[in-house]
Order: C-alpha cells, then structure tokens, then sequence
C-alpha cells in the first residue's frame, strides 16, 4: 500500500509569495523582467514528489526535466524557451527557487539519453530507470487527464540552472 503522500496532491502555488520572488529576483538582475511569461509551478503530480524532486534540484543533482507537449497545452502554458524561468514551488506551494532554461529539444521518448537521465539526477541515475519511471508517470498524468500516453508523444527535454535565490545560485 502506498503511503498517503504519495496521492496527495500539490497546493496551488501561493502567486502572491511567488510575485514577492520575482520582484527580488529582477530587482538585481533587471535583463530578467523582461521575461514576462514566467510560469509558478512544481515538479511532478503529488505532493511526496514535488518535494523528493525539489530536494534533488536544491542539492544540485538535478538540472534537467521533461515533460509531455501535450500537458504544457492542456494547463494553457507557453512551451519553454532558452532563457525563459519558472518558479519553482514545494507541496504546499511556496515558491521555493526560480530557475533558467539553458538549453531545450523536443523530441519522442526512445531520444532520451543516458546524459539526460544523469542530468534528471532521478532514481539511480540510469537510463533505464529513466524511461521505466517516465512511462509509469505519463501513464498516470495523461490518463489523469483522460488521455493516453504513447512513446511517440512529444516531449521537451530540458536543462534548467538556478538562478534565485543566491544561496541555491548555480
């Protein structure tokens, strides 16, 4: 049986905390507040997972993440680009980080490589462990959603620094 967290979903994130962060974080560097489309969200679909995968990012072993085109277009999200941030919020939606996207592809599931799998910083690491995870997770994200995954699906695969607050700087 599965320990309750894993099935609690995240909290909204707290916009207003998240509108504080993004005003200190342009204050010092202005170029940034040019990117008005900042999004605020969390990584994965519960709350146990926000905050294992926030954790792996805050202690430096994740800099890369992937997620399906089509669940981008179904929250009504602009795909991200190169320089474009996100805040990046724990379980009870706290904006806890924002990062920078340094580099972006789009492709199918069988693209995915062992760099990539390292950089997720997930798991054990591994490619396999990789693509037995993912598969299990948009199997349950698209079916959430009344969809089905295939491999085929498009995803972005993305390579991200921190970039606020200093203390969690790259």
């Amino acid at each position: 049986m599965s320990d309750l967290h894993d099935v609690v979903p995240v909290a909204p994130p707290d916009l207003d905390a998240a509108t504080t962060m993004w005003a200190e974080y342009t204050a010092t560097r202005p170029q940034a507040a040019e990117d008005r489309d900042h999004t605020v969200e969390h990584f994965g679909d519960t709350a146990r997972l926000a905050d294992e995968l926030l954790q792996i990012v805050l202690s430096g072993g994740k800099r890369a993440t992937a997620e399906l085109v089509s669940e981008f277009a179904h929250r009504g999200d602009p795909l991200p680009r190169i320089g474009s941030h996100w805040i990046a919020c724990d379980s009870s939606g706290a904006p806890r980080i924002i990062i920078r996207s340094t580099a972006l592809r789009i492709g199918p599931f069988d693209s995915a490589d062992a760099a990539f799998a390292v950089a997720e910083g997930e798991d054990d690491r591994s490619l396999e462990s990789w693509r037995r995870e993912h598969q299990r997770y948009w199997e349950r994200t698209c079916s959430a959603r009344g969809a089905v995954w295939s491999e085929l699906d498009e995803i972005v695969f993305e390579y991200f620094s921190v970039v606020w607050p200093p203390e969690h700087a790259d």
